[in-house]
């Protein structure tokens, strides 16, 4: 247990660090571009690369790539596991080298489509100059997977500051001193995501030539990648499945209004920063674990660790789910209202914040349930759940659309990640006992009554802040920078005094990161 608390520990560092330059990349585009047409542009195209990514890349193969890696690591060793990585990475090279081609020559192309709006003509211009990426982050997740099995952490945990680091550059330095208009600003953008992508790959890729990985071109096809093909099919559909329900409701908003895809895409990567910063973690960690555990048949052991992660998953997201949206306001109006992001934006993005914080503990646990289907190779049962999910979002979408804009995009995704959510748990259950979510329920009431805690805290401090500082915007920093903490110290006292199993046991970790003991 101590050598997983430090992994998380580490992940949780790293990630942390991740998501507040990702904040200040998404602060400094809203600030500089504010909520128009040309930042609603950068994020639509910006939907088709991040898809494939996540299909080819940290979705199915990911999935399919860590249990195989396990197996020859453990029948063959690291030369083994080398060999497969070498395989592994050449297809992807071919097959992602190939959609790169055929993406960049449709989308440069997309005027010979004509009788379309202007900004859909922009999104493709964008499309055309992101897809490389999608090649050199598929790569990079294959490299990413493989030090993740040999309980190398670190260097995978970088891969997304690389980017945003680049991003944040090229936008805030390069693009607002050497553009003139919003258009050539978004072009130094672009140029960011592609050399960040490139750190992303070599990164990981100097790190294991360190450990002793040879590269080297091979197309060869042996039963490990077969292995890997057979497992990816079904659940290359099922991860589609999914990406595909994020990108069909970022286009709808995308086609609502000019600004409706920027505030949609701000209050999603506002929500998923409690999720990146732990339940991310959590699961990349245990991933691994759950994975050998199941290579051994030892599925007792496998439903302690799976438990365990689940538990800490929802100590630290159900609290931070009921804080954002008491404060999702004074938060908003904080981070991003500066520059041209206006009031009106604000108030819209607030009105998506808080329908978005109510999935947020969905989101976790589908993250770690889904991952245990894949530690045992069953890929059918994550498809037919994200079927499931797909259908509810796509028919509540298209329902709630035109009455409520893009908070019916939200509620859709809503309700659809909590079909997915109940689904998984109850065919998790059937399949592997040992992994029953039932034992943690006793757990969650704790944790509800201790986020109760929360709320009554948080609520009334925010009351009292209103009455006594009127429109003053130093409100707002007291809320964030008080109220939070006051809430999280009220939800500690009551879960201590309620003993969640777990909580003593993250408590010593977080006093190890810092140093108290």
């Amino acid at each position: 247990m101590p050598n997983k608390l430090k992994n998380i520990g580490i992940v949780s560092a790293l990630t942390i660090v991740s998501r507040v330059l990702g904040l200040v990349r998404d602060q400094l585009a809203a600030a500089i571009l504010g909520a128009s047409i040309i930042n609603s542009a950068f994020i639509t195209a910006f939907n088709l690369p991040n898809l494939f990514r996540r299909l080819l890349g940290e979705g199915a193969l990911t999935a399919a790539f860590v249990p195989t890696l396990q197996f020859a690591i453990k029948d063959g060793g690291q030369e083994s596991a080398f060999a497969l990585l070498n395989r592994v990475a050449s297809w992807l090279l071919l097959v992602c080298g190939v959609l790169v081609t055929v993406g960049v020559a449709v989308f440069s192309n997309s005027r010979l489509l004509e009788g379309h709006d202007d900004k859909w003509y922009l999104a493709a211009d964008l499309t055309a100059l992101l897809f490389p990426y999608l090649l050199l982050i598929c790569v990079s997740a294959a490299f990413s997977a493989a030090l993740h099995v040999m309980q190398r952490f670190t260097e995978p945990a970088l891969s997304p500051i690389w980017l945003n680091l680049c991003m944040i550059a090229s936008l805030g330095g390069a693009g607002l001193h050497w553009a003139d208009t919003d258009l050539g600003r978004v072009y130094w953008l672009c140029a960011g995501v592609l050399v960040g992508g490139l750190l992303q790959m070599l990164v990981p890729a100097f790190t294991l030539v360190r450990i002793g990985w040879k590269p080297r071109l091979d197309l060869s096809i042996d039963n490990g990648v077969r292995e890997i093909a057979l497992l990816m099919a079904p659940g290359l559909f099922g991860t589609a499945v999914y990406q595909i329900n994020i990108f069909i409701s970022r286009t709808l908003a995308y086609s609502i209004d000019d600004s409706s895809a920027t505030v949609f895409f701000l209050a999603n990567r506002l929500m998923e920063l409690p999720i990146g910063v732990f339940a991310v973690a959590v699961s990349t960690v245990v991933y691994p674990l759950i994975a050998k555990h199941a290579a051994a048949a030892d599925f007792k052991a496998m439903g302690e660790d799976f438990r365990k992660g689940l538990r800490l998953i929802l100590v630290i997201n159900l609290p931070a789910a009921v804080g954002m949206a008491l404060l999702s306001e004074p938060i908003v109006r904080l981070l991003f209202q500066h520059g041209r992001f206006t009031a009106s934006d604000t108030a819209a993005m607030v009105d998506l914040v808080r329908w978005f914080v109510v999935a947020m503990p969905f989101y976790s646990v589908v993250s770690l349930t889904t991952r245990a289907f894949y530690a045992i190779k069953d890929m059918k049962t994550p498809v037919r759940a994200a079927t499931w999910s797909f259908v509810v979002n796509v028919v509540l979408s298209l329902l709630l659309l035109a009455p409520l804009g893009a908070s019916g995009l939200v509620i859709s995704s809503t309700v659809a990640i909590i079909v997915q959510t109940v689904y998984l748990d109850r065919a998790l259950a059937k399949r592997l006992p040992d992994l029953r979510f039932g034992e943690l329920w006793r757990d969650v009431g704790k944790v509800i009554i201790g986020s109760l805690a929360l709320a009554v805290v948080v609520q009334g401090g925010w009351l009292l802040l209103q009455f006594q500082f009127g429109q003053n915007r130093w409100k707002d920093v007291w809320a964030v920078a008080g109220l939070i903490p006051l809430g999280l110290v009220a939800y500690g006292l009551v879960i201590h005094q309620l003993k969640i199993p777990g909580v003593e046991t993250l408590r010593l970790a977080v006093r190890r990161k810092l140093g108290l003991s």
